[in-house]
């Protein structure tokens, strides 16, 4: 057998030094105690760090605060002779980002070295979390109950793919032009009022240059004259973005930093601006959701609960009365007259003193009350929490009073009043349904008597 030779000199070959150089995993050497022996050249490039300024260093103070528990298990684990393969840890580098990188040790007995590589992965997860971000949103959109939930969960996906301790949501509605903030999350400031598109804020310039905005004490950018301050206290970081959706820039998302442990790059605002079409189609998707509910369960003309929303509240009402031992009462009013009124003035003039009609009967109870139409001129008052049954005959006077006027239609005035009857929990029924209709008997006595008149249900004993 014919002895083989090399078809070329080893002298030729580049010295193994410099091919871990060029290598773009880095390689480590760590001691017995932790400390770097020596890292290559690809280690500056994936932690900041040049192989000088680590030499002797030890390693876990590199490793992110909350990963080291398990980096030095899993360091126990090779120097126990378990090569480990694909560990996966966070690092902070030089300049305070974090990067995702996976390892692959094990431990040279004979040197008394751990020998590792060490790949950066940190866009693999970026584009990981993401997706994942991404999915969260979809899901969060199916199942919160509502804007708030929706808004609450967007903070906890966006938190976990950047700092998000001061998170708010913008949102403007161009048909009345008012900018607000349904979700408010800061260090230092209260929720701010509703506000015009151009009041000057950095949010209301997101949405009106449809621009994403990232300012930091480091950049350059030059607002227009027209953006006068950040909402609240100054921050060192602002990063917002417009929220896209099929209708258009329906307000924008924004987290801001106080503080230099927490700085907002180029990269935070892409991937902001990468998850901001999905949650902008999430909220679209829950207010379409509102709207639909509202529609359902509001009277179109006068814009009060219909029957279905006022049965609901009276349900509610009578278990927490039954539960605290409260009054409620129930008042059922007729307008007098309307149908005369429809049927010389036309249908669009009843339509008018329905509307006032609802708007005088709203400003005479509580917030904590309601008022509902539940026909053409018939409407419910529920009161809940009542002291005494004298406060719903009380409140039956004031509106008495208050529909007892001229109603100013069409530039002409219209004298107007109502019939009432009042039936109050527990003196008159135990149901809602007891109440209404013994409040409604009640209405029609009132009419029979000559109307413009309250009164009291009979005794249910």
């Amino acid at each position: 057998m014919s002895e083989r030779h090399p078809s070329k000199s080893t002298e030729g070959y580049l010295p193994l030094a410099n091919v871990m150089d060029l290598l773009l995993d880095a390689i480590c050497v760590v001691d017995q105690e932790g400390r770097f022996v020596f890292v290559s050249a690809a280690f500056e490039h994936i932690f900041g760090y040049t192989p000088e300024e680590v030499a002797g260093r030890a390693m876990i103070d590199l490793v992110h605060p909350k990963d080291r528990e398990r980096t030095l298990q899993a360091a126990n684990q090779v120097m126990g002779g378990q090569p480990q393969q694909h560990f996966q840890n966070r690092y902070l580098r030089k300049d305070g980002r974090v990067v995702h990188i996976m390892w692959s040790a094990r431990w040279s007995e004979a040197d008394g070295v751990r020998i590792a590589v060490a790949r950066d992965v940190t866009e693999l997860k970026r584009a990981e979390s993401m997706q994942v971000a991404l999915h969260a949103i979809s899901e969060a959109a199916h199942q919160a109950e509502d804007l708030l939930a929706l808004f609450q969960k967007i903070h906890l996906i966006i938190g976990k793919l950047l700092p998000a301790i001061n998170f708010f949501v913008a949102l403007y509605d161009e048909e009345r032009d008012e900018l607000s903030f349904p979700y408010f999350v800061d260090q230092y400031d209260e929720k701010p009022a509703v506000r015009r598109l151009d009041s000057g804020t950095l949010s209301a310039e997101v949405i009106r240059s449809r621009q994403a905005l990232l300012l930091t004490t480091d950049s350059q950018t030059e607002l227009p004259d027209t953006v006068r301050s950040i909402i609240g206290r100054d921050a060192l970081d602002w990063l917002g973005v417009p929220l896209a959706s099929s209708k258009g820039i329906v307000g924008a998302l924004v987290v801001q930093s106080y503080s230099g442990e927490v700085r907002y790059t180029e990269r935070d605002k892409a991937l902001l601006q990468f998850v901001s079409t999905q949650i902008a189609a999430a909220i679209e998707r829950k207010q379409t959701e509102a709207r639909l509910q509202y529609i359902a369960l509001h009277d179109q003309l006068t814009t009060l609960p219909n029957r279905e929303l006022l049965n609901d509240r009276l349900h509610t009402a009578l278990a927490l009365a039954r539960r605290e031992r409260q009054r409620l009462a129930v008042l059922y009013i007729d307008l007098d007259r309307f149908k005369q009124v429809n049927d010389s003035l036309g249908h669009d003039m009843g339509d008018q003193l329905l509307r006032e009609a609802a708007r005088r009967l709203t400003s005479c109870v509580r917030a904590s009350d309601t008022v509902g139409r539940v026909g053409g001129d018939e409407f419910v008052v529920l009161l809940r929490g009542m002291d005494r049954p004298e406060h719903a005959t009380a409140v039956a006077e004031k509106i008495l009073s208050c529909m007892d006027g001229a109603f100013e239609l069409a530039g002409q005035p219209l004298e107007m009043c109502c019939s009432i009857g009042i039936a109050c929990y527990p003196e008159h029924g135990d149901s809602g349904q007891q109440l209404l209709r013994r409040a409604d008997n009640a209405m029609y006595a009132a009419k029979r008597q000559g109307g413009n008149q309250m009164w009291v249900a009979q005794s249910s004993v």
